[in-house]
């Protein structure tokens, strides 16, 4: 059951739209897909420690919030700056 996981999610990685590049990521909606593809240094296994992160201790309000979960660091964060954001936090 892992490996057909594993394999639709290498599926869903390789018919990702290439104009989903043109707009920052908001780690607040991004699903683990999208965060294991657009952010460098983040897989699937990263991917999902921020969005079970996010469900947990509700949205980031800074890309630096990041680091609060485990494996992200400042240098990952600053690698991608520029691509990531929290989006509107107002409700």
């Amino acid at each position: 059951m892992k490996i057909i996981r594993i394999l639709f999610l290498v599926l869903c990685l390789s018919f990702a739209s290439l104009n989903a590049n043109a707009e920052p990521v908001n780690i607040n909606k991004a699903d683990v897909i999208v965060l294991a593809e657009r952010i460098k240094g983040v897989g699937p296994k990263l991917a999902k420690s921020i969005v079970m992160y996010r469900k947990k201790h509700g949205p980031f309000k800074s890309v630096d919030e990041l680091q609060k979960v485990k494996g992200i660091g400042s240098k990952l964060v600053e690698k991608n700056r520029k691509e990531l954001t929290v989006g509107s936090l107002k409700k």
